[in-house]
């Protein structure tokens, strides 16, 4: 038992870790873009709340069986996790925009219906983007895994790369 709960910590920790550094990176990207106009942007706090929620629903969802993915390509599993991640992300974040925006209309179905006229929806298209190539990549390393073995791709990344292809037999 003392073994599962560290394993399940250790994973969460690096998931989050993983996701930390995707949105780090896009703040990081924000704060630079912002300074040019002279506004200050601080979102660190953001960015380890959002990695640590991501982390967490992404590793629950992992133990939600996709039968209808059975003997499909993994590239397919892959796309169809992101794309079903990705709905997920959209409806958080567009309600999440809508409830910012609910004093300028009349409530959140309101601010919903007229989430594409707010003047923050370039950062919103931002945002989905970003994730979805966090996640994209997240679900690439966990079908390695899966199909190598846990510790694999860090293994043959901290690999030096062979000078030649080996033979296809």
């Amino acid at each position: 038992m003392k073994e599962k709960i560290i394993k399940e910590i250790k994973s969460i920790l690096l998931t989050s870790l993983y996701f930390f550094c995707w949105f780090g990176g896009l703040m990081v990207i924000k704060v630079l873009l912002l300074r040019e106009y002279h506004i200050e942007f601080t979102g660190l706090t953001l960015v380890i709340i959002g990695a640590l929620v991501v982390a967490k629903v992404v590793l629950i969802l992992e133990y939600v069986p996709m039968p209808f993915m059975h003997g499909k390509p993994a590239w397919i599993e892959v796309l169809m996790r992101t794309m079903i991640y990705m709905c997920g992300v959209f409806v958080v974040m567009a309600l999440e925009k809508s409830f910012e925006a609910r004093h300028e209309y009349d409530g959140v179905m309101d601010a919903l219906m007229h989430l594409t006229e707010h003047a923050d929806i370039y950062h919103f298209w931002v945002n989905l983007i970003s994730v979805f190539a966090a996640l994209l990549f997240f679900n690439i390393w966990t079908v390695v895994q899966k199909h190598y073995g846990e510790g694999m791709f860090m293994k043959m990344m901290l690999a030096p790369v062979p000078r030649e292809m080996p033979a296809k037999d």
